[in-house]
């Protein structure tokens, strides 16, 4: 029998969690089940590779460890924990990126920065990480709201709180960039949220808090901007990906419950600054993320705890639904997620 550690100065959440799992594992004995997160990962671990799973926290704390020190689990699974933050602090965004590429940062003040992957110390998993402002010059209440491995696309997305979006040519971020370049005024829109990459000629899926979403071509976005999704005003965005007709997008929930939407059953807009219609039927939207065969999704919540498994394991849907379970939460919620591609693995 594992023996309880010593929770006396554990944060409350942990407690709940913690005793959620022995009132849990008391009933599956009774009825001698097992339960779902013991069965062994549908996928065997990868060898030791050159990507890392990067984790960063509301206030700033970050991290790199190595991808293959995440195991393979199956969708639902508890998961591990990973990111060891304050008690009030909380991982937000994750980004996937290999140890030789630069990171382009971007902050809910608009401004964008340049960080080689590198200069973060590799870190096992459940490590403190460390702060960003030791080489990024942030400012107070300024957050991390972006991390994109440079070279993924032609265009940057960025999107605002209150649904303004802009497309950025790649080549104003390259080498040259001089650190803390705004690309939006906070004033049009409010703080940055969410920024991604896109290909050029892709529809733009904007998503919003309250499960709502926006499709249409990214062309139709001026140089300096626009309104991309209209809101009611106790809504916000959330979340931008870059998607094609035949693609989908991973939706999930902070309650942990996910859905692959295709673009199929979602009909682009003939030109952006409409009302969102319901792409997922949950209380709180947190990600929006472009997926495809054979990709892997990385999701981490509130807590700092991270699992890891295929993206092809949550059926994917052309109407509004619920979602599926993508991890077992208890006193906790998802935060975050980040997209492996299959031609990375």
């Amino acid at each position: 029998m594992i023996e309880r550690p010593d929770l006396s100065r554990a944060p409350a959440e942990v407690v709940a969690y913690v005793e959620a799992l022995e009132a849990e594992l008391v009933s599956l004995r009774g009825r001698n089940e097992v339960p779902r997160a013991a069965a062994p990962a549908a996928l065997p671990d990868e060898p030791p590779t050159p990507y890392a799973i990067i984790t960063i926290s509301r206030r700033g704390v970050a991290k790199r460890t190595p991808r293959h020190l995440y195991g393979r689990q199956r969708r639902g699974g508890m998961g591990v924990f990973d990111l060891d933050t304050a008690e009030d602090d909380t991982p937000t965004l994750l980004a996937h990126a290999g140890d030789n590429d630069t990171l382009l940062l971007f902050t809910s003040d608009g401004r964008a920065f340049r960080l080689p992957a590198g200069k973060l110390a590799a870190s096992p998993v459940r490590a403190r990480g460390g702060p960003l402002s030791d080489h990024l010059p942030l400012r107070p209440g300024e957050r991390v709201v972006g991390a994109l491995a440079e070279g993924g696309g032609q265009y940057i997305i960025l999107l605002s709180q209150r649904g303004w979006v802009r497309r950025v040519r790649a080549a104003y971020l390259g080498g040259s960039l001089i650190a803390g370049t705004s690309f939006h005024d906070v004033k049009e829109g409010g703080p940055l949220v969410a920024a991604c990459w896109s290909g050029g000629g892709d529809d733009l899926f904007l998503a919003s808090r309250e499960g709502k979403a926006i499709r249409f071509m990214e062309t139709q976005v001026p140089a300096r901007g626009c309104l991309g999704i209209r809101l009611d005003v106790t809504d916000a965005a959330v979340a931008a990906a870059a998607v094609r007709a035949d693609g989908g997008v991973f939706l999930l929930g902070a309650d942990g419950q996910g859905t692959v939407r295709l673009m199929s059953g979602f009909a682009a807009n003939k030109a952006p600054a409409a009302a969102g219609k319901v792409a997922m039927k949950t209380d709180e939207l947190v990600v929006a993320a472009a997926v495809g065969p054979g990709d892997e999704l990385v999701i981490i919540s509130r807590l700092g705890k991270l699992i890891r498994f295929a993206a092809d394991e949550i059926p994917a849907k052309e109407g509004v639904v619920q979602g599926v379970a993508c991890m077992a939460l208890r006193a906790d919620e998802a935060t975050a997620v980040a997209v492996v591609p299959t031609g990375l693995l």
